[in-house]
């Protein structure tokens, strides 16, 4: 049986922001991913939107890692060569009751921090986006995009200089706490033994499942996973835009089809939303009808025909239909009793804005554990 210090499961961005963390505090590190490579599921299928912070509930960790978060992970893509943008957002009302609705959105981003939005009556949002139809618009400069692949790369690399090592095709099989350690059963055909002091649940989509594996965790700390799919159409063609373009957030915690930009400037709509019993990535191109109704609110001259199916992702949700949006858990010895172990649950948008600073919380869930 090997002896590891620390084992960090799941190699997506919120886990080896973990692992670069934990690494560097000179803790020995095995990351243990169960596809044949890093950062396969949410963290390939995202809007790679470098939030601010401006929707979550004031006082949640959503909010509070988001805006602690993006600081961080602006100062380290700035150092590391991360490739990134500060394009900015503009979150459009098309409506009179919209407008209103404007208020309170800019209402919550300050109650959070975000004290940098500006209001913009629709003629001063046409002169940023002269495309762009809106009766008026808030500006989040803050607000940009990042490339996912390159922060993972960069926070691998940085993990195994402190010297982590990733272990692929590893998934964890079973896991009890046995004099002093966790003993972990690793791999598929022939699992292999790993004797570990700390282990940190960052499997995103499989984290609750996988929490059942660990022994002596009561079932009333592991919530119930939900999956919400949502799908991106790609534009054909070069948007006339330079900002990302949000509707009006409505009722639910969904902010509807956006627009958001990769670093080429190339378009891309979504997500949609769709609760879906199994992870699921197809893209039905019926959707695209949909699609263009929900854009044509703010762009209107969307030429017909123009979008193609992208892509989908998953959402790894502990709160399911028509229940209030769940924050994000990271739930530590102090809460469930184990020793050396924390789970991370519900880790969806705005997990990979706020993955340094959620790192930074799992040290501080461990530690007080």
């Amino acid at each position: 049986m090997d002896d590891i210090d620390t084992v960090v499961i799941g190699a997506g961005v919120v886990g080896l922001a973990c692992a670069r963390a934990l690494a560097r505090a000179g803790h020995d590190v095995v990351i243990l991913e169960a596809e044949n490579a890093f950062g396969t599921a949410t963290s390939a299928r995202n809007s790679e939107v470098l939030h601010a912070g401006i929707y979550y509930p004031t006082g949640s960790l959503r909010a509070r890692l988001c805006v602690q978060g993006r600081r961080q992970l602006l100062a380290y893509a700035q150092s590391h060569g991360v490739a990134h943008r500060l394009c900015g957002k503009l979150i459009v009302a098309t409506d009179a009751h919209d407008v209103a609705r404007l208020d309170q959105v800019l209402a919550q981003a300050c109650a959070n921090g975000v004290d940098d939005l500006t209001l913009l009556s629709g003629a001063e949002a046409r002169a940023l986006e002269p495309a762009l139809a809106c009766e008026a618009a808030l500006l989040s400069p803050s607000t940009g995009i990042i490339d996912s692949h390159g922060l993972m790369l960069a926070l691998l690399g940085d993990a195994e200089d402190a010297g982590a090592m990733l272990a692929v095709l590893s998934p964890l099989q079973r896991a009890r706490w046995h004099q002093g350690h966790w003993e972990l059963e690793v791999g598929s055909a022939t699992p292999s033994r790993l004797r570990a002091r700390q282990v940190v649940n960052a499997a995103g989509l499989n984290a609750c499942t996988l929490a059942t594996r660990f022994e002596g965790l009561a079932s009333s700390y592991v919530p119930t996973p939900h999956y919400a799919q949502g799908a991106y159409f790609s534009l054909t063609g070069r948007a006339p835009f330079s900002r990302l373009i949000y509707p009006v957030p409505g009722e639910s915690s969904h902010l509807g089809v956006h627009l958001t930009l990769d670093l080429g400037g190339q378009a891309r709509f979504g997500p949609s939303f769709r609760w879906v019993d199994e992870v699921d990535y197809r893209v039905d191109a019926a959707d695209g009808a949909g699609f263009e109704t929900e854009i044509r609110h703010y762009w209107p001259g969307l030429p017909a025909d123009a979008l193609l199916p992208g892509y989908a992702g998953v959402r790894p949700k502990i709160s399911g239909p028509g229940e209030p949006a769940a924050d994000f858990r990271i739930d530590g010895p102090a809460l469930h009793g184990l020793p050396g172990l924390v789970n991370l649950f519900g880790i969806e948008s705005p997990g990979l804005t706020a993955s340094l600073a959620i790192a930074d919380e799992v040290m501080l869930a461990l530690s007080a554990g």
